[in-house]
């Protein structure tokens, strides 16, 4: 996997966002007409299934649309679609619709979106499949794209208990599933970390690692219900928030904004300051699923005739910078270096195995 190209990824981004907005209702772009000279190429169909939480979620979503996006620009034979799900039982006629337009390959967005693909892609064996946060054992034609955010939550919880004034932080999640939790997992065993590295008693609200226990939202995308949640825990003395909750997770922005400086939030997915910039100012950093560069890859492979091996598929790890921190942006200042320090330090020693970050809901 390439590292991260920051600047082209940003310009893909906004050339993007135009592609939203003439696709808001799910209508796909156009496919480039026969004879137009754009590419003597064939095309190469690539076809994106959203999960509920639509295309502009800030988040995975955005991310996997982006990846398709930057596919293109790399490949110009390769040409994107991609249909939103707006209810779970949209996922398998999404899915089957793609499959009847003969796409070269079908991208499902979300792990809930599995046990559809598993169906369809089993009725399908000579269908080229891949999917976002999730792998389907024994199903050849399904490139699982995964990412082991337990180590890059892991410095946000470090980040979060050493930038805290009120020595309370906070996460909650949109759904109980694995690709949330895993956030929540490493998050809270940061948090721990700092406590026995300093010997402080930074309190995590919203999930309990040990019971698997917390606050979800039940949704990707009601923005009051993030804001009543992040309201109940700033009242609990709560100062820095983690939603992994999607669209959701702009409530609890929408709180740190209106609090004047008192509450910090951590984003998730993409780079809260490039995604939904008119936050920026309450982003303190964003743990970072590197799920544009993945698709690109996987994209890319397949319009290029490689083969996309079911098994082992993509992990993204801090060393292949599959997962990161971002950018601290308007926070470079407000953070102590002596804790800039620590949080490099500390990745340092994850990749190195020297310190170990695990978690039940984390892909194996």
């Amino acid at each position: 996997m390439r590292p991260v190209r920051g600047k082209r990824i940003v310009a893909i981004l906004a050339a993007g966002g135009l592609s939203l907005a003439a696709a808001a209702c799910g209508d796909a772009p156009e496919e480039t007409p026969s004879g137009s000279g754009a590419s003597t190429a064939a095309a190469y169909k690539a076809c994106m299934v959203t999960d509920t939480g639509g295309i502009d979620d800030k988040s995975f979503n955005a991310s996997a649309w982006a990846g398709l996006q930057a596919a293109k620009e790399a490949q110009s034979s390769v040409d994107p679609k991609y249909v939103a799900s707006t209810a779970e039982a949209d996922y398998e006629p999404n899915l089957r619709q793609f499959v009847t337009q003969k796409c070269n390959f079908i991208l499902s967005v979300g792990g809930l979106m599995g046990g559809a693909t598993e169906k369809v892609a089993k009725e399908n064996p000579s269908q080229q499949f891949g999917i976002v946060d999730s792998a389907i054992p024994g199903v050849t034609n399904v490139f699982p794209m995964q990412f082991a955010t337990e180590q890059a939550a892991f410095l946000a919880g470090y980040l979060a208990a050493g930038f805290s004034k009120s020595g309370k932080v906070a996460t909650y999640g949109g759904l109980k599933i694995k690709p949330v939790t895993v956030f929540m997992d490493g998050f809270a065993d940061g948090v721990a970390h700092y406590n026995k590295v300093k010997g402080k008693n930074v309190a995590v609200l919203g999930w309990d690692k040990a019971k698997q226990n917390g606050t979800f939202a039940e949704n990707f995308g009601d923005q009051n219900k993030g804001k009543s949640i992040t309201n109940t825990f700033v009242a609990q003395g709560a100062d820095v928030v983690m939603p992994v909750a999607g669209g959701t997770g702009l409530g609890t922005a929408d709180v740190a904004k209106a609090s004047n400086g008192k509450v910090s939030v951590i984003w998730v997915d993409q780079d809260g300051c490039k995604s939904a910039e008119q936050y920026c100012g309450v982003f303190l950093t964003t743990v970072v699923k590197n799920i544009t560069d993945a698709v690109e890859q996987a994209v890319v492979d397949g319009a290029t005739g490689k083969p996309l091996a079911a098994t082992p598929g993509y992990l993204g790890t801090l060393e292949n910078n599959g997962v990161s921190i971002a950018p601290y942006h308007e926070f470079e200042s407000k953070v102590d270096p002596a804790l800039k320090a620590e949080i490099d330090k500390l990745k340092a020693d994850i990749i190195a195995g020297t310190v170990k970050v695990e978690s039940a809901n984390a892909p194996k």
